[in-house]
């Protein structure tokens, strides 16, 4: 009946702040908060990015500060 159909196994995301134990998401760090950003300047899900959601909401928070700041774009250049 479902014929061809096969199972994957998904792999569960790892959040990389718990992972490196991370307690404070610097606005300044900006390698890192690049990381989570797509090339558009669009912040991750975090259903793709694998942030737990506490830190997540501490990445947003973080990436809009760094905006505030102008040392993120708020999109990108065409």
């Amino acid at each position: 009946m479902y014929r061809g159909r096969r199972e994957r196994f998904v792999r569960r995301k790892i959040c990389k702040f718990c992972v490196e134990h991370v307690e404070i998401v610097d606005y300044k760090d900006l390698a890192r908060l690049q990381k989570f950003l797509t090339e558009r300047g669009k912040i991750f899900p975090s259903r793709l990015s694998g942030n737990c959601a506490r830190h997540q909401r501490v990445l947003a928070q973080a990436i809009k500060q760094a905006r505030f700041v102008a040392l993120l774009p708020y999109v990108a250049e065409a």
